[in-house]
């Protein structure tokens, strides 16, 4: 309904024996879901941490297409974080060189739609604030911004550190490309 074209999913499928996310695209071919017919283009691992796949979608009351890029993140735990921030940072920047120019939102989705979506919207944010030039970022009011629009977003303390560490990591890496 929103013209999306670009996917952050954050969840495997499974994960101990626990389904977390329903399968929304085929393994081959094309599938039906409700009016959507789903095509998978291409799937292919990017590394160990994330894969990308292409679908090309068509409402079939519409006649409406388009292609969706999804960008699926493998690296993090459903009870925890990832290990480092490297892979998570390296992921967002893939998915913002594919969504550069595009006006439409992203979506991001996790198992329940707050805690690993939560931080990855938190620090997708702040950093975005900072490209844009904006001198002062409360990261604490981001977040209060963040559960305004949804409750229970970034669910845990580990999880709110994680995001501070991904911000300031991301920062140093910027202060260290500079000309001296």
């Amino acid at each position: 309904e929103n013209g999306c074209t670009v996917i952050v999913m954050l969840t495997p499928l499974v994960e101990d024996s626990v389904r977390h996310c329903d399968r929304y695209w085929p393994d081959e071919g094309s599938s039906l879901y409700h009016i959507y017919e789903v095509n998978l283009v291409s799937e292919h691992i990017w590394c160990e941490d994330f894969l990308v796949r292409s679908f090309y979608l068509k409402n079939l009351q519409s006649q409406e297409t388009r292609t969706l890029t999804q960008f699926h993140f493998l690296s993090w735990p459903a009870e925890g974080i990832p290990s480092s921030t490297r892979p998570l940072l390296d992921f967002r920047r893939k998915v913002n060189k594919c969504y550069r120019g595009r006006s439409c939102p992203i979506i991001v989705h996790c198992s329940d739609g707050a805690g690993r979506t939560g931080t990855y919207t938190l620090i997708d944010m702040v950093l975005n604030r900072m490209s844009k030039g904006v001198k002062e970022i409360d990261i604490a009011a981001t977040l209060e911004h963040i559960r305004d629009q949804r409750p229970g977003m970034v669910c845990t303390k580990d999880q709110f550190e994680f995001a501070l560490t991904a911000v300031a990591e991301e920062v140093n890496a910027i202060l260290k490309a500079l000309p001296q």
